[in-house]
């Protein structure tokens, strides 16, 4: 049975001591609950070592939000997948719509970050979406297709089954905008369909598909109960403790 997943992206916000605060402040608040989900927090890489150090992480495991297309070098600035798990993280998120559009990363950019990923035994949380003019076209299903095939269709049938996906409508990141939960069903039971017309139905039955853009506490508990609806990848919401739980027991 796939897991059902909560994962949180606090993208370029907290200064370190307010991550760490924010990291203990959920932890005291799952530590004594019976949640249906799994929790995941991904933190700036700043944050990576003392976050792990600051959660029980068999409660609340731990995300850096990018990677390296490098494995080691003369990268200046840039993190690998080792150094990465070298803080205890466990997984990463990679492809998210912000790095496509403001760092240009590419389909082969991003094959080659999963591929590393996962040689280091990171767990990807790999995005996909479409922009709003690319759903005002009718072309969201070809979109995320495409990203799906050009950055992890040359994966094995062993490796794919280690990915998480993250469906992400653009056009309802940040922006209040949210998906009904008609069309999160949708387009995540598509996704699951091209999964398996590739690996088979198995893989795609246990394949967890997160639901990305503005889900809060007011809407999580309608999108998480599609039933190709796994979880959240959960932005603003998550860097407050007091919004992102009722989100963790939508389930």
């Amino acid at each position: 049975m796939r897991k059902k997943i909560v994962a949180g992206n606090w993208k370029m916000n907290t200064t370190l001591p307010e991550g760490v605060a924010l990291a203990k402040g959920l932890n005291e608040a799952v530590k004594d609950k019976a949640t249906a989900c799994d929790v995941v927090i991904g933190v700036p890489f700043t944050h990576l070592a003392s976050v792990v150090a600051s959660v029980d992480t068999a409660r609340i495991a731990v995300a850096a939000q990018n990677i390296a297309d490098q494995a080691s070098g003369a990268y200046t600035g840039e993190v690998s997948a080792a150094m990465v798990v070298s803080t205890g993280a466990a997984l990463v998120i990679l492809g998210h719509s912000e790095r496509r559009a403001y760092y240009h990363e590419t389909p082969a950019i991003l094959k080659t970050k999963v591929e590393l990923a996962l040689a280091n035994s990171l767990t990807p949380i790999f995005c996909i979406g479409e922009v709003l003019a690319e759903r005002d076209a009718g072309n969201h299903f070809e979109v995320v297709d495409a990203q799906i095939k050009e950055s992890l269709f040359d994966l094995s049938a062993g490796d794919f089954a280690k990915i998480i996906l993250a469906y992400e409508p653009v056009w309802a990141i940040g922006t209040g905008k949210t998906a009904s939960a008609a069309q999160a069903q949708e387009i995540h039971a598509h996704i699951r369909q091209t999964v398996a017309g590739k690996y088979g139905r198995e893989i795609a039955e246990n394949t967890s598909i997160l639901y990305g853009g503005s889900c809060n506490a007011g809407n999580a508990k309608e999108l998480f109960a599609n039933p190709d609806v796994d979880g959240g990848l959960i932005g603003g919401a998550s860097l407050s403790v007091e919004k992102f739980l009722p989100i963790i027991e939508a389930f």
